[in-house]
């Protein structure tokens, strides 16, 4: 029988260092998470370098690396030594001239679980992610391991109920975000609270709409690189929330930290059969869900 309740961790780190430094520091982290009851874990968006997408800048692109390689072998090995299931986020060569924002799902025997590729790409003031990063191709996915049953959505895929709806229908118990999101420092005062609470309602909202866990790994720290700019403040306050959207694990907005929460899958099926939002969706009314936009 499947376990009906496993322990989830995500790591919220300062990345804003060289690939081999990031990698180290990541492994530390996550053998500190393992002893400490974790058995699925979670690093943040592009865990091995700066965020690079401040700019535009073709020489980036060398930060990139082919599937399978220094990550993937990595945390195979520490998976495998651990038996932990780890989420690596990280920047894919496909090819040259096509990069994906990806993450690796790997199992406690260190195989590859699953690979999802970022299907949201952003295109804003220091989030220049279209420049990049090609829009994922492996479509939204449920990803069984050796723990549970997971789906990963990348940073801006979180914006979409869409995303995370079509995730939890296909199984997943839970929805990981690894993610990169932060203020640019001269709105912080004027703009800084209600960016930062959307971002967390609207992951709640995934949360409760569907019945599933939700936990998201954020940055921290100032990543202040290119000359002239103020650079970004990443905001971390990772989270894991419960299946009502409850606050499970709640981390500082300035500091590494390691959270753990415990995915308890009697709670999720009682709440889906006291909140039966899926059994009462009107998909024969949804058809319009996938036009662009509605024109009168």
């Amino acid at each position: 029988m499947p376990k009906r309740k496993y322990k989830i961790s995500v790591i919220q780190l300062n990345l804003n260092d060289v690939a081999e430094n990031n990698l180290k520091k990541c492994i530390s982290w996550v053998r500190d998470a393992a002893s400490q009851g974790a058995e699925v874990i979670l690093l943040p968006e592009l865990y091995s370098s700066h965020y690079f997408c401040q700019s535009e800048d073709v020489d980036n692109f060398a930060l990139a690396e082919p599937l399978y390689s220094t990550s993937f072998i990595a945390f195979s090995e520490l998976a495998k030594e651990l038996g932990v299931v780890i989420i690596v986020p990280f920047f894919e060569k496909r090819m040259a001239g096509i990069y994906h924002n990806s993450a690796y799902i790997i199992d406690t025997d260190g195989t590859e679980a699953g690979l999802y590729r970022k299907m949201h790409i952003p295109d804003d003031p220091h989030f220049y992610e279209k420049f990049y990063f090609t829009p994922g191709d492996l479509g939204f996915q449920a990803i069984e391991t050796k723990k549970g049953t997971v789906g990963t959505l990348i940073c801006w895929d979180q914006w979409y109920p869409e995303a995370a709806r079509i995730t939890a229908l296909k199984g997943a118990e839970v929805l990981f975000y690894p993610t990169a999101i932060g203020w640019h420092p001269k709105e912080k005062e004027q703009y800084g609270e209600n960016q930062y609470g959307a971002w967390m309602n609207v992951m709640k909202g995934h949360a409760v709409a569907n019945g599933v866990f939700v936990a998201a790994a954020n940055r921290i720290g100032l990543e202040k690189y290119i000359e002239g700019t103020e650079g970004i403040q990443f905001w971390g306050a990772s989270f894991i929330a419960g299946p009502q959207g409850e606050i499970l694990a709640q981390a500082s907005h300035d500091k590494e930290e390691i959270l753990i929460a415990e995915v308890d899958l009697d709670l999720q099926e009682n709440v889906r059969q006291n909140w039966p939002f899926f059994r009462d969706r009107r998909i024969d009314a949804f058809g319009d869900i996938t036009k662009r936009a509605i024109d009168k």
